[in-house]
């Protein structure tokens, strides 16, 4: 039988005072002599956060320990230990390496959770696990993977409700005038600017520039201007999210190719069994027959 079989991996690379991490993913499906393979690279900068002064209840302060943080072994225990449940491996592989850059990054001495951060997270989860076989065990899984980080999976799901409700309401001027108005998603907003601003250290990362994409997807603000002015407004480096957001798209296009292999994968094993069992049920048939010829003969 032919098998489908997916290996991903993630490096990290550390440069100056900045670290970087590098997810490089293969896919390997084959059928019989058949292999199809593609690789990406994922690679996300997060630099040092601080605490600001700035009021929001978006805005959750989770500082990591500064003595002791655990290892990446325990986080990844944690999660195993928690889910319990066999995960396909095309899906499980690329998580348990997922979750080990996302612990560098919560285990900084630094860090801090930032909403849009989240939204950016829950938008890449969404996307890797679109097509899971169980709605409730991904959302299972994503329960037990933010809490094998010590965070609350509630507070990822709810900021990013959030942040989406308030990008479906925005125009393209709204969105990148949010330090005009009160609110409790433009009080996050102003924290961030501030904080990336030298008012504090900030945190940037892929998952950040990927939560900016979806504010602006939901706000029908795609023009390449608004999200200049919306990275002006936030002081963050638009040269960084555009090259982010390439990689991120490149990724999307990798996962649907790759999900429209694994389908005819599927579909052909589907077929081939269906094929081998119509012999079965031919002959099943023929004796049922005969049976009832020699019953009724008698």
């Amino acid at each position: 039988m032919a098998t489908v079989t997916s290996s991903f991996s993630f490096s990290a690379l550390t440069q100056s005072s900045q670290r970087k991490h590098t997810l490089s993913s293969t896919c390997v499906l084959g059928s019989n002599s058949d292999g199809i393979r593609f690789r990406k690279s994922f690679l996300c900068q997060q630099v040092g956060v601080q605490a600001s002064n700035s009021a929001s209840k978006l805005v959750v302060r989770c500082s990591s320990s500064v003595s002791d943080p655990p290892p990446v072994s325990e986080t990844k225990l944690n999660f195993l230990k928690e889910y319990k449940r066999p995960i396909p491996s095309i899906y499980n592989t690329v998580l348990q390496e997922l979750i080990v850059q996302q612990h560098l990054m919560r285990f900084k001495r630094s860090y801090r959770y930032d909403p849009v951060f989240a939204l950016g997270f829950v938008t890449v989860y969404e996307q890797l696990m679109e097509g899971y076989p169980s709605d409730e065990d991904r959302d299972a899984i994503f329960q037990t993977y933010i809490k094998a980080l010590k965070e609350d999976p509630g507070q990822y799901r709810e900021d990013a409700q959030k942040l989406e409700e308030w990008a479906r309401t925005q125009s393209s001027t709204s969105l990148i005038e949010f330090s005009s108005r009160e609110g409790e998603v433009e009080g996050a907003l102003k924290d961030i600017a501030e904080r990336a601003g030298g008012k504090g250290d900030f945190s940037y990362s892929r998952f950040f520039a990927i939560g900016l994409f979806r504010l602006l997807e939901l706000g029908n603000a795609m023009e390449p201007a608004i999200l200049e002015k919306l990275c002006a407004a936030l002081n963050v480096d638009k040269r960084s999210v555009d090259r982010d957001l390439d990689v991120y798209r490149n990724l999307l296009s990798k996962l649907v190719q790759a999900k429209e292999l694994l389908k005819e994968y599927a579909d052909r094993e589907k077929k081939k069994q269906e094929e081998r069992a119509e012999p079965q049920k031919a002959n099943e048939a023929i004796t049922k027959c005969l049976g009832q010829e020699q019953f009724s003969e008698l």
